[in-house]
């Protein structure tokens, strides 16, 4: 399998879980899937294959002392690349995950950080900590105590 090919079939299978995750949050098959860490196990078994196969005597030494430019020279390898794509799908779906379940967890708005997530991750997470922050500030939910004290 060329490089590639992995890279597009990674792109495609990180696409269902963003789907079920922002447009139906509330299935019981989606909250079944995203709970599950087999997806992260497939990508980061990806990953390592590209990374073992990325790493070259020529480019190990950038490697170890990165510099920006250094980076740059290596991201220039369709190999190295298309490491580096699979540990922000990785990592970028990992994050989304843990917004959904906080999300699920607390009853805060994900759709909109998710979405924000799966294009910048670090803008969905950003955008879902503020969420978080607006939603305990200014919405604060009803503890059990005085939900039954304020039906009384």
């Amino acid at each position: 399998m060329t490089i590639s090919q992995i890279f597009n079939i990674a792109n495609l299978f990180v696409l269902p879980f963003w789907a079920l995750m922002i447009l139906l949050p509330n299935w019981k098959v989606t909250q079944r899937i995203i709970a599950s860490y087999l997806p992260f196990v497939a990508l980061a078994g990806v990953y390592l294959y590209l990374f073992i196969n990325s790493v070259t005597p020529e480019n190990a030494q950038d490697f170890s002392n990165l510099q920006l430019a250094d980076v740059a020279r290596l991201f220039a390898d369709e190999k190295v690349a298309a490491t580096g794509w699979i540990h922000f799908l990785t990592m970028d779906l990992f994050v989304g995950r843990w917004i959904y379940l906080e999300g699920q967890k607390t009853s805060i708005w994900t759709i909109h950080s998710l979405a924000l997530c799966f294009f910048a991750g670090p803008l969905g997470l950003l955008s879902h900590i503020f969420t978080n922050w607006i939603s305990q500030r200014f919405f604060p939910k009803l503890q059990p105590n005085e939900a039954v004290t304020l039906a009384e």
